[in-house]
């Protein structure tokens, strides 16, 4: 937070809201009062007046910004348990509630996606994450991994097609993966989950 606003109302950086509020309460009470005295001291009160308005918007500004950042944090901490435990559907709703979506909410969406066995949705949203954090090694050893198995996938199925009607308007067992044999998705399971979700995935 801007110092010299916080020197202004005699807080420190640890200051909160309520802090900010009584101490420009407090200041305003007293500069109210001094506006209308004579000479030098109530245009002294005028100009106080506007530089604490000033200076508590600014204030107020800034810790409510603070407070939306620790918001998407826990947000995304609980996207990350709620993957870990199995509840993708609760993790879903969680991701399409934010607002902002920068590099680690498509590398989740990619989690999430992959869990519901929409491997190619799961692909784009990596490359989407790669694409904004070019130098994240998780997510590029993450990609790798996908890839992996994704060739491994087409050359153990007889019909050279592993991945077929992936979108989001397929039917909800093409979704979840129906046409999967057990084996693979046991095998990305856990290779790509138990490797990257419960060792690398969390920051």
């Amino acid at each position: 937070m801007n110092k010299k606003n916080l020197e202004l109302f005699g807080l420190d950086e640890n200051a909160a809201k309520e802090d900010v509020k009584a101490a420009y309460d407090k200041l305003r009470e007293k500069y109210l009062e001094e506006r209308f005295m004579d000479g030098e001291t109530g245009n002294n009160a005028a100009k106080m007046l506007t530089k604490i308005e000033t200076a508590y918007n600014e204030l107020m500004s800034e810790l409510s910004e603070d407070a939306h950042a620790d918001d998407g944090e826990s947000s995304f901490a609980r996207v990350e348990e709620l993957i870990r435990t199995g509840d993708i559907p609760e993790a879903q709703r969680i991701l399409d509630g934010f607002n902002e979506r920068g590099a680690r909410w498509h590398y989740l969406q990619s989690v999430v996606f992959y869990r519901k066995n929409w491997i190619n949705e799961s692909k784009k949203q990596l490359e989407i994450a790669i694409q904004l954090e070019p130098d994240n090694d998780k997510y590029k050893e993450t990609y790798k991994k996908l890839n992996d198995k994704i060739n491994y996938d087409s050359k153990n199925n007889a019909g050279g097609t592993v991945y077929q009607g992936q979108t989001m308007t397929s039917d909800a067992d093409e979704q979840m993966g129906g046409n999967w044999c057990s084996s693979c998705l046991q095998c990305c399971y856990l290779n790509m989950c138990l490797n990257c979700l419960c060792n690398g995935c969390c920051r």
